[in-house]
């Protein structure tokens, strides 16, 4: 009987040893459940940051000058040379930047004392980010500390936007680095990374907040843009030299995708007029683009002529509107006619027909490459 109470007590003993190892087991795997759940809560204030950051506006802004434009002197032949800035901008729900590119281009073309263009106008102008280390700042802007080319220092200006509103970026403490840099950032992020002169660049934001359009789904924005020189002529008669830049640009939003989820295409016309060595044009002039002349462009009586009587803008808008949902293939593969010798390319589908009759080769070109170059 002792021998039986003796192995009860130890089964009990064991039972209970056994029971008490398990319990910290047990604490354990709810200690181990409290870390699981935080990811997940972590995760969903991600998803809520996320959702404030996404595009819900597209802008391009853009702004022109013919002010670099030099008379003959000398040896040196008379210049026409047209500035085009431009940029292509996402914003969020509260008007901040979530996407920006800006470039420039710098058309140049030199007429002779006879009133001849002497100048290559047969190629495609460069802009800044195209020429990358060809436009050669990088040695000059060493001589001040940083050896930066142009479109790095546009790299750094471009990221120092994202997240500001166009107030903020408007706003940016600037200093004066001599007579032709009078508007070079002064904040400490900026110092030395940027030199430029950036008060060109900070209008074409914030003309691209002023203009912004709603756009659904978007997660990337592209600028693209190509320039001509091409219709530049020599003087005739009692007719001056013409200069003539054309420059066309779009701010184009794609989705997920790579649909477009909205885009923007704008032409700057540019001439400048060059009599006997002269610039005769007002180099102080407004410049307007054909989405900004709107009616003063001209084109409705023309097109009325041909059945729809609608102006470029109005246009325009037909087509940028025909390109929401589609992808730059189906962009591209649109059907075209020619209509006429300068129009070798109008769309030839039933749901064009009767509201876009230009040519739009250019137009479909820009929406290519803002696609390429969509961040």
């Amino acid at each position: 009987m002792k021998r039986l109470l003796s192995l009860l007590l130890v089964l009990v003993l064991v039972t209970t040893v056994v029971v008490g190892c398990t319990k910290p087991a047990d604490d354990n795997k709810g200690e181990t459940n409290t870390p699981v759940e935080k990811p997940e809560d972590n995760n969903d204030k991600n998803d809520d940051t996320a959702e404030a950051g996404e595009i819900v506006k597209l802008g391009l802004g853009q702004n022109m000058s013919i002010a670099s434009s030099k008379d003959a002197e000398d040896d040196k032949n008379a210049t026409g040379q047209a500035n085009v800035t431009m940029a292509a901008v996402g914003f969020d729900k509260d008007g901040k930047v979530v996407s920006v590119t800006i470039d420039t281009v710098q058309p140049k073309v030199e007429v002779d004392k006879d009133g001849k263009i002497a100048s290559d106008i047969n190629e495609e102008v460069k802009t800044k980010k195209v020429l990358k280390d060809e436009y050669g700042m990088k040695d000059v802007s060493a001589k001040i500390g940083i050896g930066k080319e142009w479109y790095e220092q546009m790299e750094a200006f471009e990221e120092w936007m994202i997240g500001k509103t166009a107030d903020e970026i408007k706003n940016l403490k600037v200093k004066e680095r001599d007579e032709s840099h009078k508007n070079v950032p002064d904040v400490e992020e900026l110092t030395s990374s940027v030199t430029i002169t950036v008060e060109s660049y900070i209008a074409a934001v914030v003309e691209a907040w002023e203009n912004a359009v709603e756009v659904e789904n978007a997660t990337k924005v592209g600028l693209g843009s190509m320039t001509t020189v091409a219709k530049s002529k020599d003087a005739a008669d009692d007719e001056p030299a013409t200069v003539q830049a054309d420059t066309t640009m779009s701010a184009t939003a794609f989705d997920k995708d790579g649909k477009v989820a909205g885009t923007i295409v704008d032409v700057a016309q540019i001439k400048i007029e060059i009599k006997d060595g002269k610039i005769a044009s007002d180099v102080a002039a407004e410049l307007k683009t054909k989405h900004e002349l709107k009616d003063e462009y001209g084109m409705k009586d023309v097109s009325a002529k041909i059945g729809i009587g609608k102006e470029w803008y109005e246009q325009m808008n037909a087509f940028q509107d025909w390109m929401k949902g589609k992808t730059v293939d189906e962009i591209t593969g649109l059907k075209v006619k020619e209509r006429d010798e300068s129009h070798k390319s109008v769309p030839d589908v039933e749901e064009l027909t009767s509201s876009v009759t230009i040519t739009v080769e250019s137009y479909q070109e820009v929406v290519k490459r803002a696609s390429e170059l969509a961040k």
